[in-house]
């Protein structure tokens, strides 16, 4: 299927991984130039070289901690500088760090605050109004399993990607008469980076070995499996594809079952 997005502009954030680096591949199969942004320069600059011995694609790589409202909107910035203003936004930011409900301080709540819910406000302020001026634009938030159905020992993961959510469906009622869709997904359990890191974490507070943390995760999604980056990233193309233009204000489960919820 061509998703008709040919020669659009794409920035995508924490890219020079996981599901951010999946979503920027599958963006440039489908012809799309891209901007890529991360915090760490040397993996930034790999993921580049990556994507375009991969794809063939255009790729502009932009250091950048999102966590900082002056960088997030320099990455827009230098976007349309170099490829012109972003038709397709995927906002994307490295999960918080574990703990209860009870555990962090309020340093801890501000700066994963930063991270997940006020780095994706200051990236849609950037980028969406002249998405708007050009009567086109896709906005997709990669979240988590966490916003629909709370992980235990993920308190500030539970409570804030809820909150992208939150602020994901408000703009896209704001957005949807100007050609502007907006959309979440949110990732299960998928075979990253990230998710290593975590299950070593796991592992050491229960005293178990990683393996048989990734064994209970795979027990928990109807598939029996953990997911692959690159499935996440195909459905975040499609979202933001001309294909979807009738899709708006969806949060979208990609996790092989594992939630329970019937919404």
């Amino acid at each position: 299927m061509d998703l008709g997005i040919q020669g659009k502009v794409a920035a995508v954030t924490a890219a020079s991984r996981g599901l951010g680096f999946a979503t920027a591949r599958a963006l440039a199969l489908e012809g799309c130039r891209l901007a890529i942004a991360a915090r760490g320069g040397e993996g930034l600059r790999r993921a580049a070289a990556e994507l375009l011995r991969m794809t063939g694609a255009e790729v502009l790589a932009h250091r950048a901690d999102v966590a900082r409202p002056e960088e997030a909107r320099g990455f827009i910035e230098a976007a349309a500088a170099k490829l012109g203003p972003p038709d397709i936004l995927v906002v994307n930011a490295g999960g918080p760090p574990p703990g209860g409900a009870l555990e962090r301080d309020l340093d801890a709540w501000r700066a994963a605050s930063e991270l997940t819910l006020f780095s994706a406000v200051e990236l849609c302020r950037a980028a969406v109004p002249s998405m708007r001026s050009r009567r086109f634009g896709r906005v997709v938030f990669i979240t988590s399993l966490a916003a629909r159905q709370p992980i235990a020992g993920l308190a500030l993961s539970n409570a804030l990607r809820a909150g992208v959510l939150g602020y994901a469906k408000t703009l896209s009622d704001e957005v949807a008469r100007d050609g502007v869709t907006v959309n979440c997904v949110c990732p299960g359990y998928t075979r990253t980076e990230r998710l290593a890191e975590l299950a070593a974490e796991v592992a050491r507070a229960r005293a178990v070995s990683p393996e048989e943390v990734y064994a209970g995760w795979e027990r928990l999604a109807a598939m029996g499996r953990l997911g692959r980056p690159e499935e996440l990233g195909e459905v975040v193309a499609f979202l933001a594809s001309e294909r979807a233009s009738f899709v708006t204000g969806v949060a979208l489960t990609v996790d092989g079952g594992a939630s329970r919820s019937l919404f």
